[in-house]
């Protein structure tokens, strides 16, 4: 009887059965079967241990279809190579094609400009003395914003932040700290501290070694006697440009032409050695040489000074000219100032009053109306005119100064002591037109020819425009106004024998290589014959004498002819803007010696009234010393002869010709 198959072990594999005989597998024995007899219950099946069921494998998430990935592939290949191609072919035309541009390009990218600055020229005085010339000088900037971003080590002694750096800089630069603070905490990237700063002060500023400080080179504009003949040179602004008088007038000459420096630079800001470097060198401005004598300047200027402030004048110019060139030897003005510090002056001072200030010139415009007398025959010197105490033009009532009783002076008597009446009736004999064309012959109503920036023409009106009573004031010098320069040229013309010659202030310019280029001659025009010319000079004398208006301008020694001028003074502004405000302008303008004209001298006060008015106490005492100094100056001999005596009153017994 077969054995059954042996049990396996719980949760085992059953046990491999034997191989059959020969090597082959024994064959399964068939399966036991047991019958049941009809009828009868079937037995339960005998239960058996069953092995632990096999885990079942995780359920695998289905998969997303991926598209087409071989076109994808294909599609990226394809713009890989199209920018391979695009970056390759730019790179074969810029490299192969056009190397020359590319080079070029990346040069330009290197290339920087340098501007290099001119040397401004000097201004000389007539004997190369200078008044004004340039020298180096630093500018001081900070950079704000630098600053605010710097971080401070504690332990440092070196202030970083816009507190400490302004505690330390404004000292030395001479600035408030607050308002320095103030710049440095702004939201700026650069800032100027101070510019024109002398390179000494500049490098204590610089050795401190703060933060966002530094320095820049440049020039300024320096005036080694200060004040002298401020209102004739002008000054410059910080970038070296002319902004009035003479550095304005002559600005493209003095500041020459900057030159230019193309170099290449690498990241650090130094040039490159082998790079390209090219230059167009700086052509240096010209010196201006003036006509100005730098000692009769200040001589002039120191006394002007005095007398403003001693008569409480609101200013006063004083004309040095020479009168068979028409060279201005002084310009002087008061109150002047010094071009390097000009904080704090106002802009009436930093002109120049003495070709700017217009003003009723007074009694010294008489000689006009006496000259085309004369010239039109209408009087002579001897001639008699009846002078009453007052006299009525239209609806105006003349007076001179003076009250006197109706008197009968000769036309010498009428010019020597100034008799408004008296030229006003001869001025009626000559008439509108001829006045107004002999004031303009004299240079009234124009420009003088001078040069300077800010000269006015004055105002001269035609007869058109006269009213019933301009017949009785223009001829004695109100109701048209003239400069300084203006009433000086009338003086210097009859000097020069009725010539008027264009008044100049340059004599010469100076390049770098020290050659001399001379102005062109001044202009001419006669203006009144010889013979009047000698007669209003003789008539002139006759101010400075006793019986005159103005003994106070004699010289001793040289012979001196003059007039005095006393006019009321037009306000040009506020509330009486256009009337007379009850101060004058007083003046006196002659020329010496008298026999053989030299130098004619102008002086002019304006605003005077509080200590003083007439042009004899005031002007003329002026006129006397500055005339004096210049006369001895150049070594002019004192006259050979005494003055000629002239009859002033028509009723006095005859004179001696000659005192």
């Amino acid at each position: 009887m077969s054995r059954p198959p042996s049990r396996p072990a719980p949760g085992g594999r059953p046990p491999r059965r034997p191989a059959a005989a020969g090597g082959g597998r024994a064959p399964r024995p068939a399966p036991r079967t047991t019958r049941t007899p009809a009828g009868a219950a079937r037995p339960a099946p005998r239960s058996a241990p069953r092995s632990a069921p096999r885990p079942a494998p995780p359920r695998r998430r289905p998969q997303q279809p991926l598209g087409r990935p071989p076109v994808r592939l294909r599609a990226g290949l394809v713009v890989l190579l199209a920018v391979v191609m695009l970056l390759g072919g730019r790179l074969v035309w810029l490299q192969g094609l056009q190397p020359e541009a590319y080079a070029e390009r990346s040069g330009v990218q290197r290339t920087r400009e340098v501007v290099l600055r001119a040397e401004r020229g000097a201004v000389l005085d007539r004997n190369g003395f200078p008044l004004a010339l340039s020298v180096v000088a630093k500018n001081v900037y900070a950079e704000p914003r630098l600053i605010q971003s710097a971080t401070c080590t504690p332990a440092s002694a070196t202030p970083c932040d816009p507190a400490g750096i302004a505690a330390k800089v404004a000292p030395l630069l001479g600035l408030d700290v607050a308002e320095v603070r103030e710049q440095l905490e702004q939201d700026r990237a650069f800032v100027y501290l101070k510019r024109s700063v002398e390179p000494a002060v500049a490098q204590r500023v610089l050795d401190l070694r703060l933060p966002g400080v530094g320095g820049e080179t440049t020039s300024r504009r320096v005036h080694p006697s200060r004040d002298l003949a401020a209102g004739v040179l002008g000054f410059t602004d910080f970038e070296g440009v002319g902004k009035a008088g003479i550095e304005l007038a002559y600005d493209t000459l003095l500041a020459g032409k900057d030159g230019l420096r193309l170099a290449q630079f690498d990241k650090q800001g130094r040039v490159i050695p082998t790079g390209r470097d090219s230059l167009q060198a700086a052509v240096p401005g010209k010196d201006v040489m003036l006509t100005i004598d730098r000692d009769l300047q200040w001589y002039a200027q120191d006394l002007l000074a005095r007398q403003v402030a001693e008569t409480r004048a609101v200013n006063g110019s004083v004309v040095v000219m020479d009168v068979r060139t028409g060279e201005v030897l002084a310009l002087a003005t008061a109150p002047s100032y010094d071009p390097d510090n000009r904080k704090g002056v106002d802009g009436a001072t930093l002109g120049n009053p003495a070709v700017s200030d217009v003003f009723e010139p007074g009694s010294v415009n008489k000689v006009i109306t006496a000259a085309v007398a004369l010239e039109a025959g209408i009087v002579t010197p001897a001639s008699v005119v009846v002078v009453p105490p007052t006299y009525k033009v239209g609806n105006h009532t003349l007076h001179d100064a003076e009250k006197h009783p109706l008197e009968r002076m000769t036309f010498a008597g009428v010019l020597a002591k100034s008799s408004n009446i008296g030229t006003v009736k001869v001025a009626e004999k000559v008439g509108p037109q001829r006045l107004v064309d002999a004031m303009k012959a004299f240079g009234f109503g124009e420009r003088s020819g001078l040069g300077l920036p800010g000269e006015s023409p004055g105002l001269l009106r035609e007869p058109d425009d006269w009213s019933v009573t301009s017949i009785g004031t223009i001829p004695i010098g109100q109701g048209v106004s003239t400069n300084a320069i203006q009433v000086a040229s009338v003086y210097a013309t009859l000097a020069n024998g009725g010539v008027r010659v264009t008044p100049t202030i340059v004599k010469a310019t100076r390049d770098s290589a020290g050659h001399l280029s001379p102005s062109r001659a001044a202009t001419t025009r006669k203006v009144v014959s010889p013979r009047v010319a000698r007669q209003i000079t003789t008539m002139l004398e006759s101010v400075v004498t006793e019986d005159g208006t103005a003994p106070k301008a004699a010289i001793p020694g040289y012979r001196v002819a003059g007039k005095t001028g006393t006019a009321q003074r037009v306000a040009t502004e506020g509330k009486r803007a256009g009337r007379y405000d009850g101060t004058y302008t007083s003046s006196f303008i002659g020329f010496a010696p008298a026999d053989a004209p030299r130098f004619v001298t102008a002086v002019i006060l304006q605003g005077t009234g509080k200590r003083g008015h007439y042009g004899g106490q005031v002007a003329a005492p002026v006129f006397a010393k500055v005339m004096g100094f210049a006369l001895r100056a150049y070594g002019v001999p004192p006259s050979g002869r005494p003055s000629p005596v002239l009859r002033l009153m028509a009723d006095d017994p005859a004179r001696p010709a000659h005192r």
